[in-house]
């Protein structure tokens, strides 16, 4: 308890760890890399790229199909291409990037500020990419597959 004369003493703001620091640049620096990778070599000239398993054995178009081609046209400035190659992918790209976005702004706001992804918000995500999967393969629907 103070006495009615002594003033509190605010908390020791706590300055971000070294560690921190590095894992966000190694973080930083293999995405960069990843994306020079994507920019330099065209998923549909080269074959090192991992094929899609569920494509392969099905011949039907998973919800992750198109999006090294959509995230290649990206990076090349084409985003009409990137949305025919996956949409889903693309939309999620830039919501993830808001979301990460008003993280950091809210960790330098508060540093204790935790990353938080809500239950619902993942079932309906889920929810989403199974109905996109599902409207990809109709005919009526064939604009959203590569």
């Amino acid at each position: 308890m103070t006495s009615a004369g002594s003033q509190a003493v605010p908390p020791r703001i706590k300055s971000t760890s070294p560690l921190t620091l590095f894992t966000g640049a190694v973080l930083a620096f293999i995405i960069g890399c990843g994306l020079v990778f994507i920019y330099f070599f065209n998923p549909s000239t080269h074959g090192f790229y991992p094929v899609c398993l569920f494509h392969q054995l099905t011949g039907l178009n998973c919800p992750g199909c198109g999006a090294t081609r959509a995230l290649y046209a990206m990076v090349h400035g084409h985003v009409l291409t990137a949305l025919h190659d996956n949409a889903l992918f693309i939309l999620s790209l830039a919501g993830g990037t808001i979301w990460g976005a008003h993280f950091l702004l809210q960790k330098r706001k508060n540093p204790a500020a935790r990353l938080h992804l809500s239950t619902k918000f993942v079932w309906a995500y889920l929810a989403v990419a199974i109905l996109f999967s599902i409207l990809r393969n109709l005919p009526a629907f064939s604009f959203l597959s590569p």
